[in-house]
């Protein structure tokens, strides 16, 4: 279970204890769990309750200790104590299911991991209105908040000071709802999308590289522009790191097929497999990061991560020599399978195209 999973199946035990009389509060927005303080115990803990005592009209440590009982009974939870004033300490399941049950729910989410599916626990969804200089960079970053935000749940219309060239749309893929004036309906949270203009025109280096180019630094920061390094095949090149990354988890999973085995969730062990996990587990938080700070480059950083991860992993999936798959090797490879997945997913985001061949 990520932090972001977590955060919402606390919130799910509030709802729960609204429903059910045991709490009479509004039901928050968000939960923040965060890693236990000293002499907190657990993988994670919340201050929920604390936050819930007074509108509740109820103390702190009894609020916590409704909550401790709808969590006990959430998919995931091991258990839970109440520490000092009220907080909430979670100790999730072992770490090798969870691991394993990490994997597999990359694996069934696909490119929709870390991407909100309704429950029905959720509020109304936030409604979100993008308005765009009229300039390409900011055109294609608006295009990809929208992308980030829908995927989180919110309504989002978007918005451009002028008429977009329309080489931006043809070449890039980014087009927007409308142009002119904004026109967001009242009580909608207008946002303005304005980077540090592209210095060049980067419509030559192509929609992959082109966008990568104008997404990879920060809003405050200047892009560069120019076919070196974004259009040559080398490790200076980021967006090469991460495509081939992703080629080489396809390539795998086709040579494991010829070998007669398949990926299959289990045990994992070894630094680079708990890095790459870590950098896994986190990729919700990440989008949600993203669109909260309305900057696409956190996910591309992200990306970058994730690809140098896996990649020295990969080495180690298949057999070598007279070697027969094992339940290891199925595991390492459900395992690279998954970041191949998120890496896809998160390119997807960004509007760029993951091959399975590079």
């Amino acid at each position: 279970m990520t932090p972001v999973e977590l955060s919402r199946t606390v919130r799910r035990a509030v709802r729960r204890a609204v429903d059910s009389g045991e709490l009479s509060v509004a039901v928050p927005e968000r939960v923040v769990v965060t890693p236990p303080r000293p002499g907190g115990c657990g993988d994670y803990a919340s201050n929920v309750a604390l936050q819930l005592a007074r509108p509740a009209g109820q103390p702190a440590l009894r609020v916590a200790h409704v909550l401790r009982g709808h969590l006990l009974r959430a998919e995931g939870i091991d258990d839970v104590s109440v520490t000092g004033p009220g907080f909430l300490n979670i100790s999730l399941r072992g770490g090798d299911t969870h691991a394993a049950a990490l994997v597999e729910r990359i694996l069934r989410s696909g490119a929709a991991y870390g991407s909100v599916q309704p429950d029905g626990s959720q509020s109304p969804p936030a409604v979100v209105h993008l308005h765009s200089a009229c300039e390409v960079r900011a055109v294609v970053v608006a295009d990809v908040l929208a992308r980030l935000l829908r995927a989180l749940g919110a309504a989002v219309s978007t918005s451009c000071a002028g008429e977009p060239s329309a080489a931006w749309g043809d070449v890039f893929g980014a087009r927007l709802d409308s142009h002119g004036a904004s026109t967001a309906p009242p009580g909608t949270d207008t946002v303005t999308v304005r980077p540090v203009p592209a210095p060049a025109d980067p419509l030559p280096l192509g929609r992959d590289a082109g966008r990568w180019a104008l997404l990879l630094p920060a809003g405050h920061d200047r892009p560069r522009i120019s076919a070196d390094p974004h259009l040559v095949q080398r490790e200076s090149n980021p967006l090469f790191r991460v495509r081939y990354a992703h080629a080489r988890t396809r390539a795998l999973s086709r040579n494991a097929a010829d070998l007669g085995f398949h990926a299959e969730p289990g045990a994992l062990s070894g630094a680079q497999a708990e890095a790459l996990l870590g950098l896994l587990a986190d990729h919700p938080r990440i989008l949600a990061r993203a669109a909260e700070l309305r900057a696409p480059d956190v996910l591309a950083r992200h990306l970058v991560g994730v690809a140098d991860a896996v990649t020295p992993f990969l080495a180690g999936v298949l057999p070598v020599g007279e070697e027969k798959p094992s339940a290891a090797h199925r595991a390492r490879l459900a395992l690279a399978e998954a970041a191949g997945t998120v890496l896809a997913g998160g390119l997807s985001l960004l509007g760029i195209d993951a091959p399975d061949h590079l």
